[in-house]
């Protein structure tokens, strides 16, 4: 239901785009947009897996690689955004990836220290969303301090 409403949410955002904005062929092509500056992505929702990992160090270091991961999924152009969630029902997180692939998608996530573990475990969806996700991390990196 939630993914209904991101993802008409998304569209509504893309409509109230101002009027007064133009076109740009080679950025929309650098995207990956459609006609209507949209794309496919694979949405995951991370949720509290079967395993918790006890407090202390190999429960750092697993956070550690699974930050890590993310960055360079990240700087591989494969990993759109991500974020934590507030825990409700056992969802932890998100990703969402470059790809319309599902099995491709679990490829990446199958590197993540938090999966391998059993700390947390994938949900996979299809979304289709605003091309312009893609740009997210480039513009994340110019407001980042650290």
């Amino acid at each position: 239901m939630w993914i209904r409403r991101m993802a008409a949410g998304c569209a509504l955002l893309a409509a109230l785009a101002p009027a007064a904005a133009q076109y740009d062929a080679a950025l929309a092509q650098s995207l990956g947009a459609n006609e209507n500056g949209m794309r496919s992505y694979v949405l995951v929702m991370l949720k509290t897996g079967p395993t918790r990992v006890p407090d202390g160090a190999e429960r750092t270091k697993m956070f550690e690689g699974h930050f890590a991961n993310m960055r360079r999924l990240a700087a591989e152009k494969k990993l759109v955004m991500a974020g934590p969630l507030d825990g409700v029902e056992g969802k932890r997180g998100i990703f969402v990836f470059a790809t319309p692939d599902i099995e491709v998608a679990k490829t990446y996530v199958a590197t993540d220290p938090v999966i391998i573990n059993g700390e947390m475990v994938a949900e996979y969806h299809k979304f289709f969303a605003s091309a312009g996700l893609m740009a997210v991390n480039d513009i994340h990196a110019k407001i980042q301090k650290q």
